[in-house]
Order: C-alpha cells, then sequence, then structure tokens
C-alpha cells in the first residue's frame, strides 16, 4: 500500500487562483486535504460553498484517490434561473 497519496486542491475567482499540490495518508477525507493546502488560510473570511472531485460535487468527508482533484466552490452570486430571465429580458 502507498505510504500517501497526491492530489490537487484548486480555488479560484474572478481576481485569483489557488492551485496547490499536498500529498496526504491514504484514506484521507476531501477536507484533510484542503486543510493540508492551507488555502483556506489565504482567503479570511471564505467559507466554501460546496466541494468538488473532478467537477462533481461530494461532501467535505468523501474519501479521496490518488490523482483527485479537490474544487472549492464560492457562493452563488445570483440564481442561475433568474441570470437567463435576466438574459432573455436584454
Amino acid at each position: 500500500m502507498a505510504e500517501s497519496i497526491r492530489v490537487e486542491v484548486v480555488y479560484a475567482d474572478p481576481h485569483r487562483q489557488f492551485l496547490r499540490v499536498v500529498d496526504i495518508p491514504p484514506g484521507s477525507k476531501v477536507i484533510d486535504a484542503v486543510d493540508a493546502s492551507g488555502i483556506l488560510a489565504q482567503l479570511p473570511g471564505f467559507v466554501p460553498a460546496g466541494y468538488g472531485i473532478f467537477g462533481r460535487s461530494v461532501a467535505m468527508d468523501a474519501p479521496l484517490r490518488d490523482g483527485d482533484r479537490v474544487e472549492l466552490y464560492r457562493p452563488l452570486q445570483i440564481d442561475p434561473k433568474q441570470a437567463r430571465r435576466n438574459r432573455a429580458r436584454t
């Protein structure tokens, strides 16, 4: 069995991007990778609206596999349905 697994942890907003590669023990969860990345420490006050692995929404206690990409999601600024309605009016 491997001594560690390697995963990427990513976050992006319109002004910046973070990508950290972390080595964590096998059996680690999403939250373990997020903590190991240190990204949240660089984003004071930010609380993720959710987490994902390769674009698929997951819970923070979801298990990770070697090579996974953990994504931190921002809260929506506007409901997607309302955004479509707004675009249709213009």
